[in-house]
């Protein structure tokens, strides 16, 4: 059996059609944003040692470590949160100027 004058020449468009939208579909597929699928915030090498209501209050706390000389950084949570975390070698001494500290 002979095929349909014509015919033919669809076959490479019909192919390139069905290739790209079976990659949009695995694209949808591997990177939906569903938020139970996403880690949970890493700390890495660093140490929460306060959580304060606001960004000020954990700057202030940062100046407060700082002049301890205890190296440290602020991660803001929230809108009104912010967390205070040092390397875990200083943590102790960290926690303890941070439970003095008025803002805390």
């Amino acid at each position: 059996m002979t095929p349909v004058a014509g015919t033919h020449y669809l076959a490479g468009p019909v192919i390139a059609f069905a290739v790209i939208a079976g990659l949009a579909l695995f694209l949808r597929w591997a990177f939906r944003g569903e938020p139970r699928r996403r880690p949970a915030a890493d700390d890495g090498l660093l140490t929460r040692v306060a959580t304060l209501s606001g960004r000020e209050s954990a700057l202030a706390l940062r100046a407060v470590l700082s002049d301890a000389g205890i190296r440290s950084t602020v991660r803001a949570t929230g809108a009104h949160r912010a967390e205070v975390l040092v390397f875990p070698e200083d943590a102790d001494r960290a926690r303890v100027l941070a439970s003095s500290f008025p803002a805390g």
